[in-house]
């Protein structure tokens, strides 16, 4: 148990920044399925900013590795361009 004051506040501010990049994470996974699960190309191409957006704030901020960030992106890209 932390006796500190400030180690009190690092745990308190870990604490939500924890929810917040959980919370972000798992919309991003959930917009990158429902991406994945579209047929109609110009649906999709229109949802793929959106989800490019969300992958490149995760990116910014350290809660993904931007190399993953990269990957994702090409691969979402070469889904939606290669669609009927």
């Amino acid at each position: 148990m932390a006796h500190h004051k400030s180690s009190k506040k690092r745990i308190r501010q870990d604490e939500k920044k924890r929810a917040r990049n959980r919370y972000h994470k798992k919309t991003t996974r959930t917009a990158i399925k429902a991406l994945r699960s579209l047929t109609d190309k110009e649906d999709a191409s229109q949802f793929l900013p959106k989800v490019v957006s969300m992958i490149d704030k995760l990116a910014k901020k350290n809660t993904w590795h931007k190399n993953k960030a990269a990957n994702l992106k090409s691969e979402l890209t070469h889904f939606v361009n290669n669609m009927a």
